[in-house]
């Protein structure tokens, strides 16, 4: 018998850890992932940091114990749109937005392959544009292609191509309600909008790009099968600038250090360095912090000779006329002066926010100055972990989730025992 239902609201590596781990302890629980496919952030990365293995090392273990767990219902493209109630019993109100295609869809591919309309691929950052009927990635879960909504026309040339009718483009959505013992946030961050971020000029050049779009660029999967260049003209590196805490630490932006993104630089100088033996590698830092084993993998990479750490905040990103390279402004702080070096790319390590979500939380949740939801009420029955909680790693968000379910657990226990 259930112990009682869970409610776990974000599908990327946080909420599915969470699902797996409350299934396999006997809870029930309904997984909500508001886009087509679970995964987050972690399905479009390269690789982890520090062993630098690919995603699907963890990911993909986690998805087949999704799979093949009993007592999850998965819902994608779908949102809480309202939790009601209290205690031991929340009401969350669900839409559907459906995904545009039906149960009895194979993944075939034919659909796809006909659409003749295109828009903006989200999962690449705008690097390329990617069918309105957009076939799953690697590792994506379900397998099964998903009608983007704001490029398709309703053309009608997937329905003609699909030989099992399993298509079902502009289906209005539907909407359902569930009752749960517990709720678990696992909403996750989102990347903040870094043409906000003054002087750094970012969407005024395409060789200025942030860190989750290089990224992109070096995953085989990506806009260019792992090929890192810029993406203006598609020319080889000679130099790349690393602007750090661009927008972070910041009064006027996110006041709070994302914990990752110095290391997340460090494992992408690597990338670079694959690809690029004779590239010089400038890091722009404030200061760089690689904590526990951070601290072998700083150290390896100072060994490079052309790898260079800066210290002092950068200034201002612009082309230089004359060279028609980026020339990046900073101040050096160890010489008291600033100064101007002109690079191939720039990449902004543009940080970790909040993913945005309705206020007031329920159940009297709040958030804290940076907009990351505060430590759980469990006497509510309401739970946040990951990045949903504060900014982390992958193996934090992990071991975070984890324990949030024993919480869960606990809270569910007490509720069944009056």
């Amino acid at each position: 018998m259930s112990v009682g239902t869970v409610l776990v609201i974000g599908g990327g590596i946080s909420g599915i850890t969470a699902a797996v781990e409350a299934a396999e302890a006997g809870l029930e629980v309904v997984l909500v992932e508001r886009g087509p496919w679970l995964g987050g952030h972690v399905a479009r990365y390269h690789r982890y940091f520090p062993k630098l293995c690919p995603p699907r090392c963890g990911l993909e273990i986690d998805l087949r114990r999704l799979r093949q767990a009993r007592g999850i219902r998965c819902h994608t493209s779908t949102e809480v749109r309202r939790l009601s109630g209290g205690p031991g019993a929340w009401r969350a109100h669900l839409e559907h937005g459906g995904r545009g295609v039906t149960e009895s869809c194979t993944g075939c591919g034919a659909c796809a392959g006909v659409c003749p309309v295109s828009g903006p691929d989200e999962r690449e950052f705008a690097l390329a544009r990617a069918p309105a009927l957009r076939m799953p990635p690697p590792l994506a879960w379900p397998a099964q292609p998903a009608v983007d909504e704001a490029s398709c026309t309703g053309c009608g040339a997937c329905l003609a191509a699909c030989q099992l009718g399993a298509l079902a483009p502009k289906a209005p959505p539907t909407t359902s309600e569930i009752v749960v013992q517990a709720v678990i946030f696992a909403t996750g961050w989102e990347p903040p909008e870094a043409s906000r971020f003054e002087g750094l000029g970012f969407g005024t050049h395409p060789d200025i790009v942030t860190n989750l779009m290089l990224e992109r660029l070096c995953a085989a999967d990506g806009p260019t099968a792992g090929r890192l260049v810029r993406p203006s003209d598609g020319g080889s590196i000679r130099s790349v600038a690393f602007v750090q805490c661009a927008g972070s630490r910041d009064e006027q932006h996110l006041r709070h250090c994302s914990a990752v993104c110095c290391m997340a630089t460090l494992k992408q100088a690597r990338y670079l360095r694959e690809q690029y033996p004779e590239a010089e590698i400038h890091v722009f830092a404030i200061d760089l912090r690689a904590p526990g084993r951070g601290e072998l993998f700083l150290a390896e990479i100072e060994r490079d000779a052309k790898f260079f750490v800066h210290k002092g905040k950068v200034a201002r990103v612009e082309p230089d006329p004359a060279s028609g390279l980026l020339a990046v402004e900073a101040e050096d702080v160890l010489a008291g002066q600033r100064r101007r070096r002109e690079v191939d790319l720039v990449v902004l390590a543009t940080g970790m926010a909040p993913t945005s979500g309705a206020d007031p939380l329920p159940g009297g949740l709040k958030r804290d100055a940076s907009g990351f939801l505060l430590p759980s009420q469990a006497e509510a029955g309401l739970f946040a972990c990951g990045c949903a909680a504060r900014p982390s790693d992958v193996a934090g968000c992990t071991r975070d989730a984890a324990g949030v379910v024993l919480r869960a657990l606990q809270a569910c226990a007490q509720v069944r025992h009056g």
